[in-house]
């Protein structure tokens, strides 16, 4: 017997009830397998150590482990993209930051990822001042000296960065620019393998993150010269920052924070945001990070989103104006 159209309706309606309560359960029941969190940098970057710091303590809160995968190349575009195709579930997360989110969309063609559009940026962790170093064979101790230093070489002076399209190379495109010092950027697959080059003087001019190379100006293998934060950082009170140098133009910072696929469940992106400020507010994990000279922040979701957007817009023209390429 063929049921009448208001049976069919009835039918359907007595059972939408029965499918909510199977959502709930889904949701709330996330994560019940490991999480994946990429690294767009090898190991021994800024966001590599915050990401190795913070995944333990998100694993344990999580009650699933945390996995750290370092997916490097094409100016931080490749691990991302990567995210940005992955299902949205949540378990899939970025370290987000500034190479694969202002700095390298002006440099792409649309078809890989937006950086609004293809992403859900969930919690803001903090900002890393770049700084200007010098290997201590180079007699120079200040950002001016160094600038007159180089104008006096017979050959540009070769500089190293973490790689294509980092801020590292952003800003010493600027620098070179605005001081009229002839550099020849060198750039290289990760912080790490730069530094270790600069520290045996193979390199002897870098501008990198100011974290990984508290530890080396402490030590005196090498010098730092100025971060490029507008006033100087409590971590390095010494340093000059380029905003008191009269070089406004140079401040950068390279900002982390952990981002997901576009159209994370609302309730999984919540939950991620209260963990990572859980986290953050660990006073054992705060002095790690601001001990490796992170600048702590709290931003809602949607002010994280906002300052991901203002960067892109800030950077884009001048990232194209400094003639780089990936």
């Amino acid at each position: 017997m063929l049921l009448s159209r208001r049976r069919i309706l009835q039918a359907g309606l007595a059972a939408l009830p029965l499918a909510h309560p199977f959502i709930a359960r889904a949701a709330a029941a996330w994560p019940d397998r490991p999480l994946r969190l990429v690294v767009t940098f090898p190991p021994g970057g800024a966001s590599d150590i915050a990401a190795r710091l913070m995944a333990p303590l998100l694993a344990e809160r999580l009650g699933q482990s945390v996995v750290i995968e370092n997916r490097p190349g094409a100016g931080s575009t490749l691990g991302a993209a990567q995210v940005a195709q992955a299902p949205a579930d949540g378990y899939t997360l970025l370290m987000s930051n500034s190479a694969p989110l202002s700095i390298s969309p002006a440099l792409m063609g649309n078809d890989r990822y937006d950086a609004l559009k293809s992403f859900r940026h969930v919690a803001y962790i903090g900002a890393v001042p770049t700084a200007f170093v010098v290997h201590p064979s180079v007699p120079v101790h200040s950002l001016a000296e160094l600038t007159a230093w180089i104008k006096a070489q017979k050959e540009p002076v070769q500089y190293g960065s973490g790689g294509l399209a980092s801020v590292g190379q952003i800003v010493g495109e600027l620098y070179a620019r605005q001081t009229g010092a002839p550099l020849q950027h060198i750039p290289y697959k990760g912080s790490g393998a730069m530094r270790n080059d600069l520290l045996g003087g193979q390199i002897r001019v870098a501008v990198d993150a100011l974290p990984q190379n508290l530890p080396f100006l402490k030590s005196g293998q090498l010098r730092l010269l100025a971060v490029t934060t507008a006033a100087r950082v409590p971590q390095a009170p010494e340093i000059p920052a380029v905003g008191e140098l009269g070089l406004p133009g140079l401040i950068a910072e390279n900002f982390i924070g952990l981002s997901a696929p576009a159209g994370l469940d609302d309730a999984v992106a919540a939950r991620l945001h209260q963990e990572v400020a859980a986290v953050l507010r660990t006073p054992e994990l705060r002095g790690k990070l601001e001990g490796q000279g992170f600048v702590l922040a709290d931003k809602s979701e949607a002010e994280f989103t906002d300052f991901v957007r203002q960067q892109a817009d800030a950077w884009g023209p001048v990232v194209r104006a400094t003639g780089a390429s990936l």
